[in-house]
Order: C-alpha cells, then structure tokens, then sequence
C-alpha cells in the first residue's frame, strides 16, 4: 500500500503522520498521480493548525506536487496516462505517494522542466504571477515592496518584478537572507530586525513612498506597511507567516491616504481553466527564458514532514522545499 502523511487532530508539527493509505481510483473527471516531488508552502502550516479548515479529519495536507497520470476516470480529456503533470490547487492531498485529483486541475509539463522543479514553483509561481501581473500589474519604472523578500515567492516575486522594469525594496531577516534576495533582483533588501523599513522606504523613494506593498507575513507587517503607501496605494495582503491581520476600522484606509486594500488567494485567480493554463504558461515562459530561476534549496523525504515544518516555521528555509516521496 502507498503512504501519505495524514494529520488526525490540528496542532504542531507532530501532528503529521507517516501511514499507509489504500489506492484511490480516479473517479468521473478525475486522475491518478504519482508523485516525484511534492511542494512544501505555508498555507500548509494553516491547514495543520486549523486556522484554514480541511473538510474534514484525519486528512493528508499539502496543495503542490509533480508527477506522472497512472490512470484517468470516465470522461477525462485533458491528460493521459503517461503524462507528466504539476498542479497547485485545492483540494488538499498532496503528502502522498499517489493521489486522485480533477483533472482539469493539472497542467501538463513542458519536456525540459523537471519534476522537482515543478513540486517548487507551481503554487509559488503562479502566485507571483498573479500578484505581478493581475493584482496590481506591475510597471517598468514603478517601484514595490515585497516582504518576506528571501522565501519561496519573495525570490521568484523579485525576479519576475525586476523582468517587469521594476525597482524591488523587500525585507529579510538577516543579512544572509538580504544577500540571497539581492542575488535574485532585489534592489534594496532591509533586515527588518534592526532597521525601520517604513523609514528606509521613504529614504530609497525620496518621500513619494510606493504604489504598492505585497504582504505575506500579516500581523507583524500589517499596520507599518500602510505607512509605506503612496495615497491611492494598494496593500495586497496574501499570507499570515506572523499571525492574521487582526480586525481594524476601515476609516484607517482613508486617513492614510484613501488606500485600497486586498486579499487575493490563487484558488479564485486559476479558477477558470483558461485562467489556470495562462499562469502556468506564463510562468514556464519565464522560467524557461532564465529570467527567473527556481531555487530548490531545502530537500526532505515526505515522510519527515514534521522536520520541513518546522524548519518553515522556525523562519530557517530559503527558497523553495521539496519532499521526495
């Protein structure tokens, strides 16, 4: 029998489970995937925790993985059996050697993009792409504050900013981190734990401050970031590494300059079919083109998922992880 990780009751990483599971069939439109690499993201911590509800218990966790179509229930179009394919889609169950997914869900992998490349881009990804190029459409000249600037969507978000023409302001926290998102395109990295961004934002803008700041950290962030909006700035929040944002009066957006304000998530901007393929081609042009380079830089066997946790949340990760199953 295949393995997954299955998680019985939310808490810690221990709550994560090495056990046998039996083989799912692909049902109506659904297909079976094997895994040869799985994605490890945060908002795989919420649903562990219990601050995003799976639908029920036990469950196996994880949104992102790569692989190949074993088989293809009734009705199935999109791929075959013997395709390599990625995803990065609800539903949950991607710690898992093989799994059953609807197939209109997955995207068929160009020849000379990897499996273990693939398990680390798809959902950050496609999430740059749509926070760059439909959230606020980024544009040459402009210039954006990426926070978390070091991680798994700030290093591919600084890239694709700077393909843009973009000026990339991002924060870190240390200044071993500030030389890796340097490395990757962004301008000004700032080690939030000893410098005041808000003050070094207004120095590198020169007092115009910015259009837009992308916001994956959450409370810790949240109420210093609106500081670093131009008037009419938009504060796009997509994550909660420190917390969620706690509850605020609204009228703070117009005493602050009549900010706009947003929580996108990746599920609602892929999906439209049509909507999921254009990310997806969009990122593997980019990625193909060198503009931006996928940084595999953490490795762990799925069932050590607890390690990968908490080495996620203990901020010790840098780029991508991958489990191999």
């Amino acid at each position: 029998m295949p393995h997954a990780i299955r998680i019985h009751e939310h808490g810690g990483p221990e709550v994560l489970r090495w056990e046998e599971v039996p083989t799912p069939a692909p049902g109506p439109g659904e297909a079976l995937v094997r895994h040869a690499a799985v994605g490890l993201n945060f908002i795989d911590v919420y649903f562990r925790t219990g601050l995003y509800k799976p639908p029920g218990l036990p469950c196996v966790i994880g949104m992102e993985g790569a692989g190949t179509v074993e088989a293809v229930g009734p009705g199935v179009t999109e791929v075959a059996p013997g395709d390599r394919v990625a995803y990065a889609s609800a539903p949950i169950g991607a710690y898992a050697e093989v799994r059953t997914i609807k197939a209109d869900r997955l995207v068929k992998l160009p020849d000379d993009i990897g499996f273990e490349t693939a398990a680390a881009m798809m959902l950050q990804g496609m999430t740059a792409e749509y926070l760059l190029r439909r959230t606020f459409p980024v544009k040459p000249g402009q210039t954006i504050l990426i926070h978390a600037a070091a991680g798994g969507v700030g290093l591919i978000m600084c890239q694709w900013a700077k393909q843009l023409g973009a000026t990339v302001i991002g924060t870190v926290g240390s200044d071993e981190k500030a030389e890796i998102a340097r490395a990757h395109g962004c301008d000004f990295p700032i080690v939030y734990t000893r410098e005041d961004f808000v003050a070094r934002v207004k120095e590198i803008t020169e007092g115009k401050m910015l259009p837009v700041v992308y916001d994956s950290v959450g409370r810790e962030t949240f109420m210093k970031s609106l500081d670093c909006l131009a008037p009419l700035g938009l504060f796009v929040s997509f994550g909660n590494a420190s917390g969620a944002v706690p509850p605020f009066d609204i009228g703070l957006l117009a005493a602050k300059g009549s900010l706009f304000l947003t929580r996108p998530t990746l599920v609602t901007y892929t999906a439209k079919r049509e909507d999921l393929l254009a990310s997806a081609n969009a990122l593997f042009e980019v990625v193909r083109s060198g503009a931006v380079k996928i940084e595999v830089n953490q490795r762990f066997a799925l069932k050590d998922a607890a390690e990968a946790h908490r080495a996620l949340e203990g901020r010790r990760t840098t780029g991508s992880t991958i489990f191999i199953p």
